[in-house]
């Protein structure tokens, strides 16, 4: 039961709630986050290590970049959680619809991509 309270009280925050739809379409790492939600560093990082901690999300290294991801076995369990509950909900967030069209302008720009390059090159 203490793993479901832990789970629980680590979606029942907005912004981390936000982080686990985003990694339900695709891994992430931070600077990506940190592009689609519009939000600092520090910020997404506190709410990854809490999704961690919960054992909800996982990183991996590529390369130079953590990449946060959802392990098999929770994102099913997620997505068994989410859509039947809270669907409806989460399409119809205003945040939520931004966080898309910002994913996909985040990919189509490929921000990962282009702060590795920036970084190489010393700008």
């Amino acid at each position: 039961m203490k793993k479901t309270v832990k789970t629980l009280k680590a979606l029942s925050d907005p912004t981390r709630l936000r982080i686990v739809n985003l990694l339900l379409e695709k891994d992430l790492c931070v600077c990506e986050l940190m592009f689609i939600l519009d939000m600092e560093q520090s910020r997404i990082s506190h709410q990854l290590r809490i999704l961690r901690d919960a054992e909800l999300v996982e990183d991996i290294r590529d390369g130079k970049w953590i990449v946060y991801t959802l392990p098999n076995g929770i994102r099913q369990r997620l997505e068994s959680l989410l859509n039947p509950c809270f669907e409806e909900d989460l399409q119809q967030s205003n945040k939520i619809k931004q966080d898309k069209a910002n994913l996909k302008i985040c990919l189509k720009k490929q921000i990962r991509k282009s702060l590795d390059t920036i970084g190489r090159t010393g700008l």
